[in-house]
């Protein structure tokens, strides 16, 4: 059983990401969207430019701490799961995160994101919460039917409506 990353969480964060589950080379880094083909962070540096992604002295603590002053939370909607490799289609036996207790945890937050389709479909959980939540294209390498640009302007129309930008 592998178990999935610590949420990415501050009393300030307004929106909230949710993946699927960390793909190998983010379990094995123990950070978000390490795969370096993933599209998160370079989208995330396209939205806000200030970016320290992609300077080549960034550290992970770095892009954690800036994500987190954008009022933005990262987490996954499996805490635990069963996976050779890192496709969502290879996930089984996944044990959702509780989420009961974001609202308590983040008294800021506006919205739900789920990072693709996996993380979708179980958005009846997270619209528990009252909250509004949104379906926004995987930024996995997986995901190639989606241009890099096209992928930006969903994730930017989001970010927007909830004044992340």
């Amino acid at each position: 059983m592998l178990r999935g990353l610590p949420p990415l969480l501050s009393p300030q964060t307004r929106l909230l990401v949710l993946g699927s589950f960390p793909g190998a080379a983010s379990l094995a880094a123990q950070q978000y969207y390490a795969h370096r083909q993933n599209q998160f962070w370079k989208i995330l540096q396209a939205i806000w430019p200030s970016s320290p992604y992609g300077t080549g002295t960034d550290s992970y603590e770095d892009r954690s701490t800036w994500l987190l002053a954008h009022g933005l939370g990262v987490w996954d909607v499996y805490g635990a799961c069963e996976r050779e490799g890192s496709l969502d289609a290879s996930i089984r036996n996944p044990q959702v995160n509780d989420f009961s207790n974001l609202r308590r945890r983040c008294p800021q937050l506006q919205a739900i994101v789920h990072n693709g389709g996996e993380s979708y479909k179980h958005a009846r959980y997270t619209a528990e919460l009252g909250l509004p939540v949104y379906k926004l294209p995987s930024t996995s390498p997986a995901n190639a039917s989606w241009s890099f640009e096209r992928k930006l302007a969903a994730w930017r129309e989001v970010f927007e409506q909830h004044g992340l930008i």
